[in-house]
């Protein structure tokens, strides 16, 4: 009978960890969630000006700026990669009047900033618009599921309209015969609070780094009550961390902040094999927290890539959306997961395997990634 219930147990250890492999195996192609870029034209008395932002790392798929193949991209490669990128974007990004392309004046500027970022400028000349179309085709080029915020306001500041483009729909189209008119809501996708409400609730589901922080720290809980208290220390922690880097408050480079977040799944997964028993919600709490914190500034580093933070038509309504949208995916997902979590630790044949080989994994996952943006990064 012993030896039945051995091979059982035996079995069911194999597809425990086989399903949590494969699920591994698949968060680490996917650590993080598809590109985001932003696109600000200004209408003047003397014609458009359009500035773009990218991540350097999108830029970097559709020029590559490494040209001797060395992993490592020199001041001079990017001085170089400059007219291609220029070259690039004017060809891809388009602007029409009344149906007529309009061409840009000068090659573009291409610059960088210490965030990460890539920005082309461009400038149309002065001419009669009525209506303004302008399609992004760069989306197409860019992986499947990378968004492009543009704005369009005239030269005092005030906002024309906006648009949340995508892969299937990267135009917008403006009458500016009457800017009051224009300004009209026929000329918005959606309000930017659901725009980015829906920024953040893609970003928690595809943020697969943080969902297996979030697994490592629920993974030891048996009910609601600690879960909760675990949930309520991170989204405080992080929501802070947000809006500091949000705001410009606090900046720290994603080069730093990137392989401290996969450090916390490491370390977190350490502690969940050696100290699981000792290990109080009071502690886990206040470690959550800390780790929360760090996990916060990679949140904003979604915003960063869009340039959100500098944008003039504000900050505070995508900063408070994307953080709101990133608690309801992640009560979403908490809702779903930890019933399961529960479940398995009422099955007593499951549950004293549940916590140490899950953990295991995850500090796999968390060390291939932590690897992945230092040393192969």
């Amino acid at each position: 009978m012993m030896t039945i219930l051995s091979k059982i147990n035996g079995r069911m250890i194999n597809k425990i960890t086989g399903v949590i492999f494969l699920f591994l195996q698949l968060q680490t192609g996917f650590a993080h969630p598809p590109g985001l870029s932003s696109v600000d034209l200004t209408v003047k008395p003397d014609g458009l000006a359009v500035k773009i932002t990218f991540s350097s790392q999108d830029i970097e798929a559709l020029v590559p700026m490494d040209t001797d193949g060395d992993a490592e991209v020199t001041d001079e490669e990017l001085g170089n990669a400059k007219p291609h990128i220029s070259r690039y974007v004017i060809t891809h990004f388009n602007v029409k009047s009344g149906g007529q392309d309009i061409k840009s004046t000068a090659s573009g500027t291409v610059s960088y900033d210490n965030k990460n970022n890539t920005h082309v400028e461009l400038n149309y000349p002065e001419q009669q618009i009525d209506k303004l179309t302008v399609e992004s085709k760069i989306l197409s080029r860019l992986p499947s599921g990378h968004k492009q915020y543009l704005t369009v306001q005239d030269e005092t500041g005030k906002e024309i309209g906006k648009k949340m483009l995508t892969q299937q729909d990267g135009i917008i189209e403006i009458d500016l015969k009457n800017v009051s008119a224009a300004a009209g809501p026929e000329n918005r996708s959606t309000s930017p609070f659901t725009d980015f409400l829906k920024l953040g609730v893609e970003h928690i589901l595809t943020g697969y780094d943080h969902l297996l922080f979030l697994f490592s720290l629920l993974v030891i809980t048996r009910n609601f009550w600690p879960a909760l208290q675990i949930i309520t220390f991170f989204t405080v922690a992080h929501s802070i961390t947000l809006a500091l880097a949000g705001l410009n408050i606090v900046d720290i480079p994603g080069s730093i902040v990137e392989p401290l977040i996969a450090a916390t799944i490491v370390y977190v997964g350490l502690e969940n094999i050696f100290r699981k028993a000792n290990v109080t919600t009071k502690q886990r709490c206040i470690l959550t927290f800390f780790f929360g914190l760090i996990h916060g500034f990679g949140f904003a580093g979604v915003l960063r890539e869009m340039g959100i933070s500098s944008i003039e038509t504000g900050i505070l309504v995508p900063l408070f959306s994307f953080n709101l949208g990133v608690e309801l995916g992640q009560i979403t997902v908490a809702a779903i997961v930890l019933p399961i979590i529960w479940w398995l630790h009422g099955k007593e044949s499951i549950s004293k395997y549940l916590v140490p080989v899950g953990s295991v994994l995850t500090c796999l996952a968390g060390s291939y990634w932590l690897l992945e943006r230092t040393v192969l990064g």
